[in-house]
């Protein structure tokens, strides 16, 4: 005989995967139909955008390459690299002074980086603008590189400090009667223990950076210096837009970005749920 528990415990596992079901949808379709709406012509797309491509050739993605796709990609990923490097170890520093080493006045410290989370990036837009062009900054590599480090250095630092924080204190001391200085203690030590939240922190940074638009718009206008969310907007034109091209250039920018979530996906989800859970 079916008890009342055990009916109530089956309605629920069915609502959970029921709900998790729809989920998926909502989140892989988008996905798919960008996907597929690449493969498409112009004609197909506008007579029936739902439907499936009548044939799957690559033009349009070869288009979006040839395009200039080539290029942002390469500047996408090398500002998106160093961007996330910098921020990532530079952050690490911080969090490991505030947490490991008695300095003065560290909760106002701590109180000033934090207090950069509150600051939107369009409020400074301007007085950015202004200070670039002044030291000769504006429509370089160096300005997004400064303004994502910058801007990113926060958020960064809170994640990692919140990991930071209940490591157990012992470790430090053992390592400093060991010989260990603070500096070996810390690439040693306490950044393997981090893992978890040093991948956490670079895939946060890596979809920031890569899906960015503002400062990217506003400080670069040179076809070189212009990341992909930049130059997809280069294949829509006043005459005409290839929309399957520009849905190819879509998924070419997406699919680096998919493929690294699902690659760390464990890490990522240990170091946020042992960091910000803490």
């Amino acid at each position: 005989m079916v008890t009342r528990t055990s009916l109530l415990g089956v309605v629920a596992r069915t609502f959970v995967a029921s709900f998790l079901l729809a989920l998926a949808v909502v989140v892989i379709y988008p996905l798919l139909w960008m996907v597929l709406n690449g493969f498409k012509t112009n004609s197909e797309l506008f007579g029936n955008p739902f439907a499936l491509p009548l044939q799957l050739t690559w033009d349009n993605y070869v288009k979006a390459w040839n395009r200039g796709v080539s290029s942002y990609l390469v500047t996408s990923v090398l500002v998106t690299v160093t961007a996330t490097i910098a921020t990532v170890f530079i952050s690490a520093w911080a969090a490991y002074g505030l947490t490991r080493m008695q300095i003065p006045f560290s909760r106002t410290v701590l109180a000033l980086i934090l207090g950069g989370l509150m600051l939107a990036p369009a409020v400074a837009l301007i007085p950015l603008v202004k200070m670039f062009q002044a030291l000769g900054l504006y429509n370089t590599f160096w300005a997004l590189l400064i303004l994502y480090v910058a801007f990113r250095i926060p958020f960064t630092t809170f994640l990692i400090r919140a990991y930071m924080v209940d490591l157990p204190l012992e470790i430090d001391e053992a390592a400093a009667v060991d010989g260990a200085g603070k500096a070996r203690a810390f690439w040693s030590i306490i950044l393997p223990m981090c893992k978890p939240i040093l991948v956490s922190s670079v895939i946060l940074n890596i979809l920031f950076t890569w899906n960015e638009y503002l400062f990217a718009m506003v400080f670069t206008s040179g076809g070189d210096l212009q990341t992909l969310p930049i130059g997809l907007t280069n294949l829509m034109s006043k005459h005409g837009t290839e929309y399957p091209v520009v849905f190819a250039g879509m998924t070419i920018a997406a699919v680096p970005v998919i493929l690294l979530f699902f690659l760390t996906q464990r890490y990522f989800v240990r170091g946020l749920a042992d960091g910000v859970g803490k």
